[in-house]
């Protein structure tokens, strides 16, 4: 697979009642091909978050903003470019970061959690200088990490919980 430059053009979700930022690293093949958040079948972000919530899985584009909105999740990326290799985060170069001040001038955000390693050590090294917000990580979605089970998904996702009651 070759090294392509990737621009994120999706549109952050978040509105003034939005009380945790939830931040991936940069849509996947699949996302940008669908032209969403966590588009791939196989990625267990949206049943998550939405099972954390006690609420019935978005199925739609429509059905996933209205969701985060109700429960005051804000949805965006660290990146707004970079070089990568299809999905793989770690073959990411010339990273950058999204301003994220266009969502914390907006919403009071509670806490900002990062979905994967990679997320969070490239908020930690790019947005943490500017935000002064450390930020929560937690164990990827994607179908790539296949070594952390739902149910500890569920678990280390439940921690979203306290920022949203």
């Amino acid at each position: 697979m070759e090294t392509q430059h990737i621009i994120h053009n999706f549109e952050p979700i978040y509105n003034e009642h939005s009380k945790i930022l939830m931040l991936g690293t940069m849509p996947s093949p699949k996302s940008r091909e669908v032209g969403f958040y966590y588009g791939h079948p196989r990625n267990r972000f949206w049943k998550v978050v939405s099972d954390v919530c006690g609420e019935a899985y978005p199925e739609t584009r429509e059905d996933k903003i209205t969701f985060a909105l109700r429960n005051g999740i804000a949805v965006w990326d660290v990146l707004a470019g970079c070089d990568i290799k299809g999905a793989d985060d770690s073959s990411i170069r010339n990273p950058q970061p999204n301003d994220m001040s266009r969502i914390l001038e907006c919403a009071d955000i509670k806490a900002i959690f990062t979905t994967g390693t990679k997320a969070f050590q490239l908020y930690k090294k790019f947005c943490y200088p500017k935000t002064g917000i450390m930020t929560i990580g937690l164990p990827s979605t994607s179908p790539a990490n296949c070594r952390t089970s739902y149910e500890q998904l569920y678990e280390a996702y439940f921690e979203i919980r306290k920022y949203l009651e």
